[in-house]
């Protein structure tokens, strides 16, 4: 299912890269395209496979063998114009060795030229180096799913959220408070050291700027250490950047190694969908799931600050950014597949069927390849429900079993046991209290940093602008 969107990038292109002169804004590469390296085709590429739920799918042929039968054209597919929504490169892509040039190209949204013209003039502003840069929330994507009435044209844009990753925390605060002390509260006037203190030793590793005005836009950035993200892309130890990964974004800077790492948080995400679902669920089900997993955990959806109708608006304004980004991992992974195997873009999400393999063996397989700290705290949480002592437990878990199976990651005794367990809800009940373990406390350390990193008037007026949205969300719902 949607076969042509495994590698999710066009044809190889030619580039050049061009260092544009520092007396306009600060030295940064940007991607010249020119003549393709291979003729695109027409139409995007698609393959159909039967498989019996017990066998691995087949693998798309690989480029430039002979052996391997062509690909099925598919016309009810358009295909999308993938260099309008390829973001700049910080250094020349090199992919590792037996991954496809186009990996992870599932990960780039389209959004309007303007808009993204805009945002990349944004990261132009800063003279410290960004070696990878996002932009998300409803200042780029629509998260409501009427028509905006007059009086809503008339309202202020909303402000644009950004996330910088950065390679030296201290020395990427030092340059940005020479260059925008403005944009600091207090903690600014204590220097550099300071503020990488308060970033890297609290809460999430993020410190974020809000209601920042550059260029005529208001903006608010949040700057992380490249590490810090990368180790919660791959282990989930906060979900809190990783989890914003999760829904569409629109990547402005990339970095190989945070493509890479992300790529697998997209597929951990999925995987923890499918244990929280049923044997057969809808794809708008799917994907409100995931997008949900975020918000779990989040003090601020049980207080009144934020919109309890936001994961559903989320979902039901972006399925299509939805499919684009998890069609390519729903199509690899051996267990899951859409029920009807002529499904096209046009197709609602409402109404397409998926199924999921129920299998123990299965199921244990997907517990194992959990990120690592997160499947860790899970373990631990059945280890207390077992009362099991920790020789033993050590023993089920796999630090003493056999190194193939831990190589290959194979869900072992104690793995089929707790997906086999359905007292007390079981499997999807425990995942559900890991999430909520998972992002709480950095979540809340997060909202109390907040403070500190943004000042108590800029503080002040967010709680407002989140508490206006929840009133409105309530309203909604009242109708």
């Amino acid at each position: 299912m949607f076969r042509h969107l495994t590698s999710l990038l066009p044809t190889r292109r030619a580039s050049i890269l061009i260092q544009c002169p520092s007396s306009i804004h600060p030295p940064h590469y940007i991607r010249i395209p020119t003549a393709p390296c291979v003729p695109p085709t027409s139409h995007c590429r698609r393959t159909f496979l039967t498989t019996t739920p017990t066998t691995k799918k087949q693998q798309p042929p690989g480029p430039g063998d002979p052996s391997s039968p062509p690909l099925s054209l598919n016309p009810l597919l358009p295909p999308p114009n993938f260099d309008d929504d390829e973001p700049d490169w910080t250094t020349t892509f090199s992919p590792p060795p037996n991954l496809p040039y186009e990996f992870g190209s599932n990960q780039y949204m389209h959004v309007d030229d303007g808009l993204k013209e805009h945002l990349r003039t944004l990261l132009w502003q800063f003279r410290a180096p960004v070696r990878y840069a996002f932009a998300y929330g409803s200042g780029v994507f629509s998260q409501g799913t009427s028509t905006p009435t007059p009086m809503d044209k008339s309202r202020k844009k909303p402000m644009i959220d950004l996330i910088f990753g950065v390679t030296y925390t201290q020395h990427w605060h030092s340059i940005n408070i020479a260059q925008h002390r403005d944009h600091y509260s207090f903690l600014g006037t204590l220097g550099s050291k300071v503020v990488a203190h308060v970033q890297d030793d609290f809460g999430a590793g993020v410190y974020f700027n809000p209601y920042v005005e550059v260029n005529g836009t208001l903006i608010k950035y949040g700057v992380v250490n490249l590490s810090t993200l990368h180790r919660d892309l791959t282990d989930w130890d906060t979900l809190y950047l990783a989890g914003r990964l999760h829904k569409p974004v629109k990547i402005l800077r990339d970095d190989p190694k945070i493509r890479y790492a992300n790529q697998l948080n997209l597929l951990s995400a999925l995987r923890t969908a499918l244990l929280l679902l049923p044997e057969t669920f809808t794809e708008q089900q799917l994907y409100t799931t995931i997008c949900n997993i975020s918000y779990t955990g989040d003090p601020r959806m049980h207080l009144f600050t934020e919109n309890q109708n936001k994961v559903t608006n989320i979902v039901t304004s972006q399925l299509h950014n939805f499919r684009r980004l998890y069609s390519p991992l729903i199509d690899v992974l051996p267990n899951v597949d859409f029920s009807s195997s002529s499904i096209g873009w046009s197709d609602s999400p409402k109404t397409t069927n998926l199924t999921q393999d129920m299998s123990p063996v299965r199921r244990a397989n997907m517990v194992r390849r959990l990120p690592r700290a997160f499947r860790d705290r899970l373990y631990f949480q059945y280890q207390a429900r077992y009362k099991i002592p920790r020789a033993e437990f050590e023993s089920m878990v796999g630090l003493t079993e056999d190194a193939e199976r831990m190589r290959r990651r194979e869900g072992g005794g104690f793995e089929r046991r707790i997906v086999e367990d359905e007292t007390e809800g079981g499997i999807r009940v425990e995942v559900g209290k890991a999430v909520k373990k998972t992002i709480g406390w950095a979540s809340s350390v997060q909202s109390v940093k907040g403070v500190l990193t943004a000042g108590l008037g800029r503080s002040l007026r967010y709680l407002g602008e989140k508490v206006g949205k929840w009133k409105e969300g309530r309203r909604k719902q009242e109708r």
